[in-house]
């Protein structure tokens, strides 16, 4: 059976991509940023998966305000790098692994959640900058990728408890698979930022600090974390934490396994207007 090796977390941060495709990662303001992958790049080189599950959120480029899934997965064979108003970023084409993807997708909606299934789409930042992070700036993508896009942008959203469960939904989907397949699940977003309003440029390290910490040690806990918290303490953008639960889920502690191994956790302020937090759990 297929089998979910780890879980990577990171931010996705636009101006990220940015500082990668304009040659800016050794300039002083970004160089402790990009220093805070470099454990990372190699750890995906020596735990090279064969499937990426990326859980993002889209930024209104291949949804719009006219319609807007809660759980979105896609199922194409390719998904090209979308142009979000200064044109495409220079990255690969992102391949899929429609065989798959359409696996988890019938098994997670036998499990009663309900997702919307897209045969063609483009990913933005939210998806790409994540690989540009892990994987610098190849002439291909290491492995296929299966985007799952979740709405944390237009109310309602979906609850941390909902991601959480979804995630073991995810895990139960993927070890059925009848294919001895290398998965990483890696939640996406985050940490604490807000781009508007009064706050716009909230950046909360002690709730990101423990955030991760609880994250690791006790994501049940966490996943009861109402929305109004996360608003609150972390800004309008930091609901996006969310996603990390869905990876979270779907580790096997959470269904009566060891603990996981920490790899690697960072955490830095600023990028751009946000905190960046990034975190690597490989299943015992």
């Amino acid at each position: 059976m297929a089998r979910i090796t780890a879980s990577v977390y990171t931010s996705h941060i636009p101006a990220i991509g940015a500082a990668l495709d304009l040659g800016k990662t050794h300039e002083p303001y970004w160089q402790p940023v990009f220093q805070g992958y470099e454990f990372s790049r190699q750890w995906l080189k020596d735990n090279r998966p064969d499937v990426i599950f990326l859980v993002y959120n889209d930024h209104a480029t291949a949804f719009s305000l006219d319609m807007i899934p809660t759980f979105a997965i896609g199922t194409a064979a390719e998904f090209k790098p979308a142009d979000e108003g200064w044109g495409a970023r220079p990255v690969p084409t992102v391949i899929g692994h429609p065989e798959l993807a359409s696996h988890i997708a019938q098994s997670v909606i036998q499990q009663d959640f309900d997702l919307t299934i897209v045969n063609k789409m483009d990913v933005d930042h939210g998806l790409t900058v994540p690989l540009s992070l892990l994987c610098g700036q190849p002439q291909a993508w290491p492995c296929p990728v299966i985007p799952f896009a979740v709405n944390v942008v237009q109310y309602p959203v979906p609850s941390g408890q909902r991601c959480f469960n979804l995630g073991q939904a995810i895990r139960k989907a993927v070890e059925s698979y009848d294919e001895p397949l290398n998965v990483q699940i890696w939640g996406t977003g985050g940490m604490s930022h807000q781009l508007q309003g009064p706050r716009a440029g909230l950046i909360n390290k002690a709730f990101d600090t423990a955030f991760l910490d609880q994250l690791i040690a006790d994501p049940a806990a966490l996943a009861k974390k109402p929305h109004i918290d996360y608003v609150r303490e972390a800004g309008s953008e930091g609901i996006e934490l969310v996603m990390w639960l869905i990876a979270r889920g779907a580790m096997a502690d959470v269904a009566g396994g060891k603990p996981p191994r920490v790899a690697h956790r960072f955490y830095h302020v600023p990028a751009s207007n946000t905190a960046v937090g990034h975190l690597i759990l490989e299943n015992s």
